[in-house]
């Protein structure tokens, strides 16, 4: 099973689909969904080495784009939604107590989820219902996720054979290190804020 769903991403990578894919998983990605871009960027750049830093700006502009999203989720659904709930089970003023200590590491916060596998949503929505400068946001978020794809791709680049070679030796292993830190990211973030 492993195999086929990797011989599919492979195929997906080189296909002339590729490219919307991998902006669509990036974007998403930032706002709400769970896996993120690397799984579509990695065999992508495996595929096409010459394309590694396209490849990589394109899922920076995308990603920052959908953490653009995300915090609009954040920032005009939160009274909407979460405001209502927090005050009916009595934590609205831990909630007023987490912005502002949020508000103090904010840029901090999305540059630390932005290169970690720290799911990067849960920043970009929390970074709107605590209203963080939008300006520090994004350029935080930039930063981050330039970080992050371009040292991917940079990696993939220099020692894109071996990598290939490696993962598919070892292709079990790989997701299952993959999974544990996609998991592990969601425990953090359930634990962090």
């Amino acid at each position: 099973m492993l195999r086929a769903l990797y011989d599919w991403t492979m195929d997906l990578a080189a296909s002339r689909n590729a490219v919307g894919a991998l902006a669509a998983v990036s974007f998403v990605e930032s706002s709400v969904f769970p896996i993120p871009p690397d799984t579509l960027l990695i065999p992508m750049v495996l595929a096409d080495r010459a394309k590694a830093w396209w490849y990589a700006f394109l899922c920076t502009l995308t990603s920052v784009i959908g953490g653009l999203a995300g915090y609009a989720i954040g920032f005009f659904l939160f009274e909407a939604v979460a405001e209502p709930l927090l005050g009916f089970y009595g934590y609205a003023d831990k909630f007023a107590q987490f912005a502002e200590t949020y508000n103090d590491w904010g840029a901090w916060a999305v540059l630390i989820a932005g290169v970690t596998p720290f799911p990067f949503k849960v920043i970009t929505i929390a970074s709107g219902a605590t209203k963080l400068s939008l300006p520090i946001f994004i350029i935080a978020s930039v930063i981050a996720r330039a970080t992050r794809f371009f040292a991917v791709a940079g990696l993939l680049y220099v020692f894109g054979p071996p990598i290939r070679s490696f993962i598919e030796k070892r292709l079990g292993l790989v997701f299952t290190l993959a999974l544990g830190l996609l998991i592990g990211g969601f425990i953090l973030a359930k634990y962090a804020l």
